[in-house]
């Protein structure tokens, strides 16, 4: 009888864990250092990246390792507390583990130490009975490390979103108000921004008061169209900068596309730059023309600030003077042969070739070739109804601007 009680005192089952005697538990946490060591040696034996870490880099492994053997040791007395423990393990680590181990690299750190575990933990069980329960008990728990691991890093990976959310829009919040070039291409470069790029500025109004999914609508688009973006939305209105060219009929297919994720009403995009650094110009252009489309109702969508000239100009935007002076007046003062009196006068007799050649006492052909001179020289046809009111203003705007004498 005594024999009896002596071998069923031996065997006790620990009051925390049913199946596993306290001499067992006892045991696991005696060796918990030892198979976290056998882990690392594992590590560093089964995969080369392993071993091309720093020391510094390595002990945080260690650290994680030790912290889940002995979450392991815990949770063995107290199963319930399984998903607080292994994501403890993991809330312990260096803060910057995420960056110099990937997903799948801690994927692949997990596998070998649980396969250390399955090797190690069953010669600390006392019967066959304990050793099935360890070997369940790893399975499980290694269950657990893998979820707690893509936890982890799946915050790590909405903190860097957040955060190149915060970055993206200042660079485009400093592209809006003209910051200094060279914090400008610092924080562009930090989101992968090509500085070399072309960049053209497009402002609307966002399609929604969320701004995750107008970030969203915008990025799919962009993403389709095989274009890096960087997007702002501030308050009502969206801002997004543009990269690679937009000339041509497939350029001009990539803003109607990007037009598309903007909300109702009009959509304008600023000139094309050659570059990052200029994009504050597009940016200035676009939101003048922004501004001044109203007066323009039959505007495509989108429009080029540079066809909104005449509205930005009778809005009082002295850059939009200065493009209709030096892109339309000069040109026609310096061929000099009568071509600025030539499309005044066309313009005034309402477009009438005829009557304008009387008014000169020239030929028709004459008013004819002249015309023709004005479009190669300014790329505005005087009998076009829209260029003949960009010609009309200009000429306006080139006479209010001699007279101030600023040309």
């Amino acid at each position: 009888m005594l024999a009896v009680m002596s071998s069923a005192a031996a065997h006790e089952r620990s009051s925390d864990h049913p199946d596993l005697s306290s001499d067992t538990l006892r045991k696991l946490e005696r060796a918990s250092g030892g198979m976290a060591a056998a882990s690392i040696t594992a590590m560093e034996r089964q995969l080369p990246w392993f071993r091309r870490l720093s020391a510094d880099q390595r002990s945080g492994v260690l650290l994680v390792t030790q912290n889940g053997v002995a979450g392991f040791v815990a949770w063995l007395r107290d199963p319930q507390q399984a998903i607080r423990l292994t994501a403890e393990a993991f809330r312990g680590a260096p803060r910057d583990l995420a960056r110099w181990v990937s997903l799948r690299q801690t994927v692949e750190l997990v596998r070998i130490a649980i396969e250390v575990f399955e090797q190690q933990l069953p010669t600390l069980a006392a019967d066959d009975a304990e050793r099935a329960v360890l070997t369940e008990a790893v399975l499980r728990y290694g269950r657990e490390i893998a979820f707690a691991a893509a936890t982890s890093y799946a915050a790590a990976a909405e903190a860097r979103g957040a955060w190149d959310a915060r970055l993206e829009a200042l660079v485009v919040d400093g592209i809006v108000r003209g910051d200094a070039e060279e914090s400008l291409l610092s924080r562009a470069a930090a989101l992968g921004w090509d500085p070399a790029a072309e960049a053209t500025v497009l402002v609307g109004n966002p399609t929604s008061e969320d701004p995750p999914e107008v970030v969203y609508e915008v990025r799919s688009r962009a993403a389709r169209a095989g274009r890096p973006v960087l997007i702002g939305v501030q308050g009502s209105r969206l801002v997004v900068v543009l990269a690679g060219p937009v000339d041509g009929p497939a350029g001009h297919e990539v803003l109607t596309r990007m037009a598309t994720a903007f909300g109702s009403g009009p959509v304008v995009a600023g000139p094309t730059m050659s570059s990052l650094a200029e994009a504050h110009r597009s940016a200035q252009d676009a939101l003048s023309g922004l501004r001044a489309v109203v007066a323009w109702p039959a505007a495509p969508r989108p429009v080029r600030s540079t066809d909104l000239l005449p509205e930005r100009a009778l809005a009082g935007d002295p850059e939009a003077e200065r493009q209709l002076v030096d892109g339309v007046v000069r040109p026609l003062v310096d061929a000099g042969g009568s071509l600025l009196e030539t499309v005044d006068a066309y313009l005034e007799v309402g477009g009438v070739l005829e009557s304008c050649a009387r008014q000169l006492f020239v030929h028709p052909n004459t008013v004819r070739y002249r015309l023709r001179r004005v479009t190669e020289l300014t790329g505005r046809n005087a009998s076009d109804p829209r260029d003949a009111l960009v010609l009309r203003v200009a000429l306006a705007v080139g006479r209010l601007a001699r007279s101030r004498g600023l040309w």
